[in-house]
């Protein structure tokens, strides 16, 4: 049986593993000066490398091998999350996603944010393990929270589209007409076009949001007729936009 690649991630490619990665490297893997290490860059590149010194808490390495990978979807997949007032499902979904496949993430503060502060820190670590275990190519970037105004605001290339529970009428008003009923997520994307994705609170986005959003050329979209939570609904959005970009 062929022995399963360990990836560790040194976006420099320096010479030397971060300080984190040559930990496991050298206390948990037991890795000594001689073995073969399996780089990561999270720019699409991946370096098979030698340990060339393993002392206390530094491993240093000489590249052997690299090789270019190949995108495995098309576009740039952006999600945009209100978090959620436990943590724990904020970052749950920010390693799922990334095991899917995932170009970035924003953290929006909304009208009916539950959570109006977030440390990225922590999830910036869980999406690098979750890039290792996939052994995906690149590194989804995480951005710091912001507000939702200013985030609709900024020009964003491709598609689009703002994920909410409320009906076309009580959004658009007396203008509104049946064949601008909101479509399935899935039935709207573009394939192969850039995609950013709006997924609000638990209590939803506002209606002065949405309409704001609309303004700036979002489109609403619908994730199916279950009520699902915050860090369902993004998941969701995720796959979707994950099964439309595949190459």
């Amino acid at each position: 049986m062929a022995k399963e690649l360990r990836f560790f991630y040194d976006p420099a490619m320096s010479g030397e593993l971060p300080k984190d990665e040559a930990q496991h490297a050298l206390r948990v893997l037991r890795l000594q000066t001689g073995d073969e290490l399996h780089i990561m860059d999270g720019q699409g590149r991946f370096h098979r490398a030698e340990i060339t010194t393993a002392t206390g808490h530094r491993c240093l390495y000489r590249v052997v091998e690299t090789t270019e990978q190949q995108p495995a979807w098309r576009g740039h997949l952006h999600l945009a999350m209100a978090p959620t007032k436990n943590n724990d499902r904020t970052e749950w979904m920010a390693e799922k996603a990334t095991e899917i496949g995932i170009d970035e993430f924003s953290f929006l503060n909304c009208q009916f944010s539950e959570r109006r502060v977030l440390k990225t820190e922590r999830i910036e670590k869980i999406v690098v393990s979750a890039v290792k275990q996939s052994h995906k190519a690149w590194m989804p970037r995480v951005n710091e929270m912001t507000d939702f105004k200013r985030f609709v605001a900024a020009e964003r290339a491709g598609q689009k589209f703002i994920c909410h529970c409320y009906d076309e009428r009580d959004i658009q008003g007396a203008g509104f007409t049946e064949a601008e009923a909101k479509p399935h997520l899935m039935d709207a994307i573009v394939s192969g076009e850039d995609v950013t994705v709006l997924v609000g609170p638990e209590g939803d986005f506002s209606v002065d949001e949405v309409r704001l959003a609309l303004k700036m050329g979002y489109r609403s979209v619908s994730l199916g007729r279950s009520r699902l939570r915050t860090e369902t609904a993004a998941l969701v959005a995720a796959h979707l936009m994950q099964l439309r970009a595949q190459v």
